[in-house]
């Protein structure tokens, strides 16, 4: 568990560099900072879903992941947890976005809790990283990971505030779910399913990129079962192919 203790630590020591200098800087240059943060996220996003070995998979797992999660209000339910661990802080201004569109606000503690946890949570390293601290005692992926998420989380949290701080719990548990569980999923982790998780991700961190650029808002966690159906859709290719081959 040493290599999820990093990357958490690597997530709180970001956030907190950003929130030091979001105290310095005008509502101008904050604004700059979201849209330079909006960018290098949407490039992320992109070569990760360039990543798929199969389109039809990532269609219908974005599809079919995003009916399901706009229909289970998987994004209401994680801004709602940031709410709480908002009014948990005692803000003056906590939960009154609960349950109500949202838009990009600055300092919107849920959203930037929300968007923070999908960054830092889905994607290859996050997995195999985790599979491999578990397995092999190897932290290279994740320490690397740590890295790149720690400067993520000084932009994120210059922009967007304090809500990013605390995804670091979402890496904690989700993070640690994967290390401890990682034996026994091992056996699955093939090439083509690790290209595939790779891309629904990416879709999803594109979408983050494309809300702090305001070009429109998407309720991004409504798209995470995308990511659990790209799992299912490849463990479920050789039964099909065999059925069609018969």
């Amino acid at each position: 568990m040493i290599a999820v203790f990093v990357n958490c630590g690597a997530v709180i020591a970001g956030s907190l560099i950003g929130l030091l200098f979001a105290k310095r800087i005008t509502k101008e240059l904050s604004s700059i900072i979201q849209t330079a943060a909006g960018f290098v996220t949407l490039v992320i996003g992109i070569q990760m879903a360039l990543k798929y070995q199969s389109i039809v998979i990532l269609a219908l797992s974005l599809i079919i992941g995003g009916l399901l999660g706009t229909w289970w209000d998987w994004d209401g339910k994680i801004l709602l947890l940031g709410c709480m661990l908002e009014k948990l802080l005692h803000r003056a201004n906590a939960g009154r976005n609960c349950g109500k569109e949202h838009t990009v606000p600055e300092q919107n503690f849920a959203y930037a809790f929300l968007n923070a946890s999908v960054l830092f949570c889905v994607g290859a390293m996050a997995v195999l990283g985790s599979f491999k601290a578990g397995i092999e005692k190897d932290y290279t992926i994740i320490f690397t990971k740590s890295i790149l998420d720690g400067f993520m989380a000084i932009t994120f949290a210059a922009a967007m505030g304090p809500g990013t701080l605390f995804s670091s719990l979402s890496v904690f548990v989700y993070q640690g779910i994967l290390t401890l569980l990682s034996v026994l999923i091992k056996p699955f982790v093939t090439e083509v399913l690790t290209s595939e998780l790779t891309a629904s991700g990416g879709v999803l961190i594109m979408m983050i990129g494309i809300n702090l650029l305001g070009l429109k808002q998407i309720k991004t966690a409504n798209y995470l079962p995308a990511v659990l159906l790209s799992v299912v859709f490849v463990l479920l290719t050789p039964l099909v192919n065999g059925l069609v081959h018969v």
